[in-house]
């Protein structure tokens, strides 16, 4: 009877502090934020939990989500509708920070005059909107990523990764910071640096007790090769020297997910500390990218006190599906663009969306409008509803070089790919006279290849196929991002692709 009571209140407690039941369990098959969300930062505000990660090459930029319960949760939209004038992409690692009613991101992005990663910083009196970029804030040599902003003894600081790519062991280092957040001052110093030289990043302090705890990724963060996992020094000042915990890193991944990192930690009203981090789906991998995963903190009540992080499973569904059905003027938040090789024009609303615009002569691929993917098994549908000579229908895109999918162009359906910048057409089939709508669907497998599908005026769906092989898309996904499904037009500026639907089914 007594251990009847005493898991009875484990659970009570466990339910008070906003912890699913089945953290407690053993499988961990279910992200916090699902498909590609990399980086994650988090914050604390107005009874609201607000998220942010890396978008890489994706506009708008730095997708954020808001959650009452850190279970659920909403795209409500970007830190950036617009790119910030002095960037050229590499959109990484964005970090959440307040101060008074001012709410700051300090991020990560390639600058256009050189293509060095260089830290800016934005402001708004909002959490996930009207953010205004300020610039460049920190410049280091050939790499400055990775900002992390802590307040010590009354001192505001920036700490970052340095160094990685100017021949010499990374460095965890830091900078004083003005008190409104948006100056450098005083002299660099070092907090951490990778003697070993196995990658070291997405630092993340806080204070327990008598020390301070530096939380850091090490390893290789991205990609089928990744190694990433989480590890933690210490030190009784803020700046060092800090000493390495010698043990198993405190994340490492399990069963179902790998190469667990960089993350942030927020706590809730009732203390408990959470860190919102990333890893891959083992199943799935680069095909979905660095889902947002969650873990509890906690320290040992006896021995040598380093901390504790456990994985949490989140029993709340996360793998949706997406319809829409363009009825509003104003573009749903889920969807995204290449920004570097497209700039797409998009009118919405009376049930259509007309895509066109112009793009970079070295893409192969067109305009691709597209949404995050949460599964490796899905299909996507849509419907053409106007003729002409522009390809216009669906895609899964990689990168303008490395891209697949089913099309309408005149009155011929084909099915096609761009595989290193080279494009191919695998097959034509002919369709019916007149401007009936053209129905398509793209289904996506497990086993990395897709099957293309259409139909016009009410008929059967036909498949089309390439001749004597299927459409293999395993060359699809890029190093620091998933590829993303969608809508595609590849035409003249002055012709679009009209669309009256799109819609996503995860099938498993």
């Amino acid at each position: 009877m007594q251990f009847i009571i005493r898991c009875f209140l484990l659970l009570v407690v466990l339910q008070l502090i906003g912890v699913p039941f089945s953290a407690i369990g053993q499988s961990k098959n279910s992200a916090f934020i699902a498909g590609d969300f990399a980086d994650p930062s988090i914050i604390r505000s107005g009874g609201l939990y607000y998220a942010t990660a890396t978008s890489s090459e994706w506009a708008p930029h730095f997708p954020v989500y808001v959650s009452a319960d850190l279970k659920s949760w909403k795209q409500t939209g970007y830190v950036f509708d617009k790119t910030p004038g002095w960037t050229s992409g590499s959109f990484w690692a964005p970090e959440y920070y307040q101060i008074g009613k001012t709410y700051y991101i300090y991020y990560t992005a390639r600058r256009k005059k050189d293509g060095i990663s260089c830290i800016g910083v934005a402001t708004s009196a909002y959490p996930d909107k009207g953010f205004q970029d300020h610039g460049v804030l920190v410049e280091l040599g050939k790499e400055a990523i990775d900002p992390f902003v802590y307040k010590d003894n009354g001192r505001l600081y920036i700490t970052f990764k340095a160094y990685g790519l100017d021949g010499q062991p990374i460095e965890i280092v830091g900078r004083q910071l003005s008190a409104d957040g948006l100056r450098v001052e005083g002299e660099l110093f070092s907090l951490l640096k990778d003697d070993n030289r196995i990658g070291m990043e997405g630092q993340s302090i806080l204070k327990h007790e008598n020390y301070y705890y530096l939380f850091y990724s090490a390893g290789d963060c991205c990609g089928t090769g990744c190694s990433y996992n989480v590890r933690v020094a210490r030190s009784k000042n803020f700046t060092g020297p800090y000493e390495k915990y010698d043990k198993d890193p405190l994340l490492k991944g399990d069963s179902m997910w790998s190469c667990t990192g960089h993350g942030t930690f927020v706590s809730t009203p009732d203390h408990a500390v959470y860190y919102l981090h990333h890893a891959y789906l083992k199943n799935s991998n680069v095909f979905t990218g660095r889902q947002g995963l969650l873990a509890r903190l906690s320290w040992p009540a006896s021995g040598s006190n380093w901390p504790v992080l456990t994985e949490l499973e989140n029993s709340t569904e996360t793998v949706i599906n997406i319809k829409d059905t363009f009825s509003t003027t104003k573009l749903a938040s889920f969807w995204q663009w290449d920004f570097r090789n497209a700039s797409p024009d998009i009118i919405e609303g009376n049930g259509k969306l007309t895509l066109s615009g112009t793009y970079k002569a070295t893409n192969q691929t067109g305009i691709a409008l597209t949404v995050r993917p949460v599964s490796d098994h899905f299909e996507i549908s849509t419907t053409v509803v106007n003729s002409n000579a522009a390809l216009k229908g669906l895609v899964f895109y990689g990168d303008a070089s490395a891209a697949a999918g089913i099309g309408v162009r005149g009155n011929e359906v084909e099915l096609w790919m761009v595989h290193n910048n080279i494009r191919k057409i695998l097959a034509k089939a002919g369709l019916g006279d007149g401007d009936d709508p053209v129905i398509l669907k793209f289904v996506m497998q497990p086993d990395k290849t897709c099957k293309a599908f259409y139909h016009q005026s009410s008929k059967a769906w036909q498949e089309l196929r390439a001749k004597g092989t299927s459409l293999d898309v395993s060359f699809l996904p890029q190093w620091d991002r998933s590829p993303r499904p969608g809508l595609l037009f590849n035409g003249k500026p002055e012709e679009s692709a009209v669309f009256s639907t799109f819609e996503l089914v995860n099938l498993k």
